[in-house]
């Protein structure tokens, strides 16, 4: 069988805080590590999608609703979804990396990272349907 968790790839969480959420690989581990003796990815997803725009409201009205919240976490393969879409958003693999995980200060700088690349492209337009809350 193929690996088809590749970075770039658009995932479903399905455990934890954020189940449900919408997700891009990082990095792919297939064959683990010492501490993490099992097939993971370092993933960066949307926690709190931006809402509804209408073509009347001001500019900064639609500021304020466009905003983004991220977070970047390790998951287990079992705990992901992987679906059949991906999106090239490129992040600083210095800064978005397994290390962030040790000091909250470079946690804290790895998910603004990945907040502004994702209101960066959800402002271009592209991509749209992964900036849209998953209904279930």
């Amino acid at each position: 069988m193929g690996k088809f968790m590749k970075p770039g790839k658009v995932v479903l969480v399905l455990a934890g805080r954020y189940s449900g959420r919408k997700a891009v690989i990082v990095k792919n581990i297939d064959d683990g590590t010492s501490d993490r003796p099992y097939s993971h990815a370092l993933v960066a997803g949307i926690d709190r999608y931006p809402r509804k725009v209408t073509a009347n409201m001001g500019k900064k009205k639609i500021a304020k609703r466009s905003k983004i919240k991220s977070f970047v976490k390790v998951y287990n393969y079992n705990h992901l979804m992987p679906t059949r879409y991906s999106v090239d958003i490129s992040l600083d693999k210095t800064i978005v990396n397994k290390d962030v995980f040790r000091d909250p200060a470079l946690k804290r700088k790895a998910r603004r990272e990945a907040k502004v690349k994702f209101e960066e492209r959800y402002k271009t337009g592209k991509n749209k349907w992964f900036f849209q809350k998953l209904r279930f």
